[in-house]
This record gives structure tokens, sequence and C-alpha cells, in this order.
């Protein structure tokens, strides 16, 4: 509890001795940079490749010849929206960018960069890390959106190319019973992990104490802690919104 109450305190640090809203339209934007550009890549690659799978292996269950092949799709659009877009991604995306975010501050702690800061003035924790926050929170659902289109590509292909499915039978699936919340759903899901994964990760590299070692322990420590939040909010989000 005293560890969640030190965060609290933290979060409430960020509002106070603001810079000017100039400062941090320039810090947002680099940072959106650095997160969305810098994980594009990755997305498309993991989401892909998960909607592949996630196809061949719903067929392979899918075993009776008097369920139509259409209900993989079907399938497969439910997981991605629901699971694999938002919370599996969000798993990757503390691995990549959580950890570079508590390595980042961790370094600039024990350069003690951040004390330099504060001697001349500036809100540290605001400067560093609000903008990281607000990118965070505008980047990651684009990139979730990036996923599951990917990831219904990924399924299309090799349901298709590997003749699981024809194509017609695979675009009636996604349309059929299509429920529009939860695209909504996955969108509130992914607003909260990127607000969860970014202010725990900038937390723990902030009060980083130490060496190089304990740099590398805190950037381990943020995607732990950022993976366990995600996991018990996808639980609490699933029972309050569905």
């Amino acid at each position: 509890m005293k560890g969640f109450g030190k965060y609290v305190i933290f979060l409430g640090s960020l509002f106070v001795r603001r810079e000017t809203f100039k400062t941090y339209y320039q810090l947002v934007l680099e940072e959106c940079i650095i997160i969305g550009i810098g994980s594009i890549l990755l997305f498309v690659l993991v989401s892909t490749f998960m909607g592949a799978v996630s196809t061949i292996q719903t067929a392979a269950n899918l075993v009776n010849p008097l369920i139509p092949r259409y209900i993989i799709s079907q399938v497969v659009r439910e997981m991605t929206i629901l699971e694999l877009a938002p919370t599996v991604m969000a798993i990757i995306y503390a691995g990549k960018v959580g950890s570079s975010m508590a390595g980042g501050l961790g370094t600039m702690r024990i350069t003690e960069q951040i004390d330099a800061l504060e001697v001349m003035g500036i809100n540290s924790s605001s400067y560093l890390v609000l903008p990281k926050i607000i990118a965070s929170i505008l980047m990651y659902p684009l990139l979730v959106i990036v996923a599951g289109v990917c990831s219904l590509v990924g399924g299309y292909l090799v349901g298709t190319l590997t003749g699981i499915m024809t194509a017609e039978d695979y675009i009636y699936g996604i349309r059929l019973a299509f429920n529009p919340y939860f695209i909504s759903f996955a969108l509130i899901k992914s607003l909260v992990f990127a607000f969860l994964i970014s202010s725990i990760s900038s937390y723990k590299g902030y009060y980083t104490q130490g060496g190089a070692l304990e740099v590398g322990i805190a950037s381990t420590s943020a995607v732990t802690t950022s993976v366990i939040a995600v996991l018990l909010s996808d639980y609490f989000l699933a029972q309050l919104l569905l």
C-alpha cells in the first residue's frame, strides 16, 4: 500500500507547476513519434500472425461438417476485437514502450539529470512524465486499431490462400451479427491500458536509485507491474462494461 500511495502522489505531482502549452505540445509530438512510429512495425507483424494463427486453429477445432465455414471468421473477429488487439498487444506494448520509458527515466535519475531540472526550478515529473502519458493515451488506441485490421487481414490471407475457406465466406462471417459496441469497449480498454502502462513505467523509472544495474531492475519491474495491472483492469472492465 505504501508503494500505491507513493504512485498516487506521483500522479498528483504531474499537474503542479506545469510548463507552457507550447512546451508540452512539442514534447508530446516527440513522444508520439517515438511511441507510435517506433512501434507500428512490431504491431503489424505480431497482429498479422496472430490473426493467421487464430484462423488456422479455429478451423482445426471446427471439425463438425454441420458448422458453416463462415463461423471461423466470426470467431476470429470477436477474439481480435475483444482480446487480441487491445489486451495481448498491451503486453507487447509494455515490453517495448514501458521498458523504454522506465529505462530512460532511470538513466536520467542516476546521472542526476532529473536533479538538475529540479535545481533549475522545473517540475521534473511534469516536464518528463506528463508528455509520455499523454502521447501514450493518444497513440496506443491508434495502434490497437491498426493491430485489429492487420489481424483480420492476416486471417483473410491465410484462410483464402490455404483453402480453409473462400473469401466470400470470410467476409460474410466478419459482417455476421456484428456488435459495434465491442469496438467502443476495445477502445476504452486501450485508453485505460495506455495510461496504466505509461504511468507505472514512468513511476518505476523516475524513482530508480543506485546505478546501471538498478536501471535494468526498474525496467523489468515496470514491465511486470504493468502487465499485472493490465490483466487486472481487463477483468474489471469486462465485468463493468460487458
